[in-house]
């Protein structure tokens, strides 16, 4: 069983930066990929990025790629993203998820654990 628990969200103006973390329970946090999706209102949850167990691999979604960086340290059982050149697009309730397998995968239902959410609002 892990917990995730997301913070670091916010309101920011257009073209701003945030950063999110997610810290998770658990001693086996070294041995799950993580992900961050997010989801605005009347809108399917989207992939945003992912990090491999050790950190080695990573994989955003098109809209985040170069504005985004997902980071981890397994010392801390944390995962974060930075987020910059941030859009009105971007506004959504950003959810931390775990997988408990290698290899990372962009769909929703391959992650088996999930945070709260926190919130991310992008005024123009």
């Amino acid at each position: 069983q892990v917990q995730l628990v997301e913070s670091g969200g916010g309101l920011v103006q257009a073209g701003g930066s945030l950063r999110l973390s997610c810290a998770a329970s658990g001693r086996t946090f070294s041995t799950f990929t993580m992900g961050w999706f997010r989801q605005a209102p009347g809108k399917e949850r989207e992939f945003v990025a992912a990090i491999s167990p050790s950190g080695g691999n990573t994989a955003y979604g098109d809209s985040e790629k170069g504005r985004f960086t997902i980071s981890r340290d397994n010392a801390k059982n944390t995962v974060s993203l930075q987020m910059n050149s941030l859009k009105p697009e971007d506004t959504a309730a950003y959810y931390c998820a775990a997988r408990r397998a290698i290899g990372i995968v962009v769909f929703r239902t391959g992650y088996t654990y999930w945070g709260q959410g926190t919130q991310v609002t992008v005024s123009s």
